[in-house]
């Protein structure tokens, strides 16, 4: 018998399942475009339907009306850019340091980076506010960026260490045959080599960072001025009724940068997830 025909039908049930495990997960997603493509009168109507006949960019039309959107686009830009270089360098230094060098509380060390993962985000808010008055960060976006640069180093530092261990040390011994340096080594050499994994934990950096809420509404940040796109929903949100149309349109483009990231790095996001499984 031929095993080809055998496992085709658990190749297409587990195909099926796939797919039906997608269509569950993009299911929001569509509903929200519908919702901000929707008219007034359909958004609230008591029977929804998947689908309009009459499409309408009203929604968009009042998310880019707003006076300071334009500032908060901005402002969300600069902290995501700015955390995921941050933590992608520091994660990098850091890795390497831990996989290539020996040193007293180096396993100390990495069960504190897996220890500071599992405290919730919600008790530092508290703590950080005073850290952040004290170095005079308040209503900057320095409040912003610090401690999504922090959140996301011990993430970033695990996935790293897979990258840099799967780098003989063959190799790098041969580059200081060669006359190379060790910055040299670790810039020519040793981060293309790892780039792939860099690129997996930027994502994930920029993700969190770009669709953070808490820090841009909690008390770090009072000036609008310094606030972050995720506040443009607030503008939506009334006490007598919310306008859920401007809430899903606002949601929509701030997902379209995210889907722009992502379509970019896919290539290199799946090649360094398949490195950290293969290590």
């Amino acid at each position: 018998m031929n095993p080809l025909r055998v496992n085709r039908p658990w190749r297409a049930a587990a195909e099926a399942a796939a797919l039906l495990v997608a269509a569950v997960v993009a299911f929001p997603l569509y509903w929200m475009v519908l919702s901000a493509l929707k008219p007034a009168g359909e958004i609230q109507s008591a029977n929804p339907r998947p689908w309009t006949l009459a499409p309408s960019l009203d929604s968009f039309h009042r998310v880019f009306a707003q006076q300071d959107f334009a500032r908060y686009f901005l402002n969300s830009l600069l902290v995501a850019a700015a955390v995921v270089v941050a933590s992608a360098l520091i994660a990098f230094l850091a890795a390497t340091a831990v996989t290539r060098f020996r040193f007293r509380l180096r396993t100390t060390l990495l069960v504190m980076f897996l220890v500071a993962q599992m405290v919730p985000i919600e008790a530092l808010t508290i703590p950080l506010f005073f850290l952040m008055r004290d170095f005079g960060q308040l209503n900057t976006l320095g409040s912003l960026i610090l401690p999504h640069i922090a959140f996301s180093l011990p993430f970033a530092i695990w996935m790293l260490r897979g990258f840099v261990r799967a780098v003989p040390e063959a190799l790098e011994e041969a580059a200081y045959l060669d006359g190379a340096s060790r910055a040299r080594f670790l810039w020519q050499i040793l981060f293309p080599l790892v780039f792939p994994g860099l690129v997996a934990t930027s994502v994930f950096s920029f993700i969190s960072t770009w669709n953070d809420f808490l820090f841009a509404k909690s008390f770090l940040i009072s000036d609008t001025s310094q606030s972050t796109l995720p506040m443009a929903l607030l503008v939506f949100l009334k006490p007598d009724e919310n306008d859920w149309g401007g809430i899903m349109a606002a949601s929509t483009v701030m997902t379209v940068p995210v889907l722009v990231f992502f379509v970019l790095v896919q290539r290199r996001l799946v090649s360094g997830l398949g490195g950290a499984v293969k290590d």
